[in-house]
């Protein structure tokens, strides 16, 4: 591991209000003490305690830099666990590149992405799963995803992975125990006991796997496809749905030849929405690739909206019944729009058109049902989706794989108590899975794990 001091802005790109530049490292206190000068001309920061506030200016020689306040966080009682330094200035472009280069002459280097991060997982402040969580909170747009990501980082999914190694590195030690004494035919494990535990074990990393779908579903945005027939309201329906004018509208059919996508969080449930081209025989080339380019986002899709014109009723339901019955495992929710357009709608005609799918009746043009329509989609979703407000979750998709092949590797450990086979088979499938758990938590890492992992981050985290 890297000891030299390491600096960045942790701060967004641009200009703004403020800016943050960090620096962590066995120097950084001693190397912000050369450029900061204190009202106070008898304060020196390197006398100053932790998590202390000092204001004051900023000096490159004699040419005064900014006014800026200057926070201490001592090892190892720091997000890294060495000494870090936060300079809080002015957010213009020019004095956080002056700052930084000002640094950087007292021979501190650029932090890399991700490396404020890592050297905290280095240094045992958290386990690799919090680490990834970090950057999860910082990728969260919806509460969901902010909930789920900030118990991860608390050490939610962690206590479970850690519990489950300890039950096994118990059980593990007396069998090789075992092995040691193997000429002797001593048995330090109760075999119906180990089978127990390995079931317990079992039972747990299916739940956590379970739960991945649910996960995914939090962290990337359930996909949600608009389709339905040539000018029935489709882009009005997404402009609708995101509160701006996203697609362009027109009556002109076929104006949508490729897919328009865009994201909107709603009652804390991210919805990536996919406004398609119209399904319709065409000539036109270029809306024929749209048309399959629609087909492809149905394969993609969690949710689909099929709209159908209200005033063209018996034209869209033709082309429904067939694409109901070919992705009969999608979730399907039939938007009855253009309802301003009819006098006297008669919603009746309507009820028996498809017990199985939900139907909306709105106006895309005027808004009128959106709220209608989005507490179905919320509906929709939360049926696979209601998570306990304390239950782990599984988001990541390196933690679906480890727990993958520790659940293959149990299998084959109970298979083997089933079938009576040596011992030492059985404990070799029993360490695959603690490596595998390991894996998960940092116990057990590579370099090349490490640098796939941070090389994900933002400069300065």
């Amino acid at each position: 591991m890297n000891t030299d001091t390491i600096c960045a802005i942790a701060t967004p790109a641009g200009s703004g209000a403020i800016a943050v530049i960090r620096l962590s490292g066995e120097n950084s206190i001693e190397v912000v003490d050369e450029i900061f000068f204190s009202k106070n001309p008898q304060k020196k920061l390197i006398s100053q305690k932790t998590n202390t506030v000092h204001l004051g200016i900023l000096k490159d020689k004699n040419e005064i830099i900014d006014e800026v306040l200057v926070t201490i966080f001592r090892k190892p009682n720091s997000y890294t666990g060495e000494n870090i330094v936060e300079i809080s200035c002015h957010g213009s472009m020019f004095v956080q590149q002056k700052i930084l280069q000002l640094i950087i002459n007292q021979g501190v280097r650029l932090a890399k992405a991700g490396e404020f991060t890592l050297r905290s997982f280095l240094n045992g402040k958290m386990d690799l799963s919090q680490a990834e969580a970090v950057a999860d909170i910082i990728a969260a747009n919806s509460e969901s995803m902010h909930k789920t990501a900030l118990s991860q980082m608390r050490g939610g999914f962690t206590n479970e992975i850690k519990i489950l190694r300890t039950q096994l590195l118990d059980f593990i030690s007396l069998i090789e125990l075992e092995l040691d004494f193997s000429e002797e035919d001593v048995e330090f494990v109760n075999r119906k006991q180990l089978k127990t535990l390995l079931l317990d074990i079992q039972r747990v990393i299916s739940k956590l796997l379970n739960s991945f779908a649910a996960g995914n579903v939090i962290k990337n945005g359930i996909p949600t496809a608009i389709i339905g027939d040539a000018n029935v309201g489709k882009s009005t329906l997404l402009n609708a749905l995101l509160n701006e004018e996203k697609a362009i509208v027109s009556d002109i059919a076929g104006t949508t030849r490729d897919a328009i996508e865009d994201s909107i969080s709603l009652e804390g449930l991210t919805f990536r929405f996919i406004d398609t081209a119209g399904l319709r025989e065409t000539n036109d080339k270029i809306e024929n690739l749209g048309i399959q380019k629609t087909l492809q986002n149905i394969e993609k899709a969690r949710i689909i909206l099929y709209l159908l014109d209200a005033t063209n009723f018996e034209n869209g339901k033709q082309k429904l019944l067939p694409l109901l019955e070919q992705y009969f495992d999608k979730k399907w929710i039939i938007v009855v729009n253009k309802i301003d357009k009819i006098e006297n709608f008669n919603f009746s005609i309507f009820e028996n058109f498809e017990k199985s799918v939900k139907t909306v009746f709105l106006s895309a043009k005027y808004r009128n049902g959106i709220e209608n329509l989005i507490k179905i989609l919320v509906e929709t979703v939360n049926v696979d989706v209601k998570i306990a407000a304390n239950e782990v979750v599984v988001t990541n998709i390196r933690h679906y794989e480890a727990l993958s092949r520790a659940f293959e590797s149990l299998n084959r450990a109970l298979n083997g108590l089933e079938t009576k086979i040596p011992t030492d088979f059985v404990s070799q499938d029993i360490r695959e899975v603690l490596f595998y758990l390991g894996e998960i938590t940092g116990e057990i890492t590579t370099n090349e794990i490490l640098g796939n992992i941070f090389a994900k981050f933002c400069i300065g985290k």
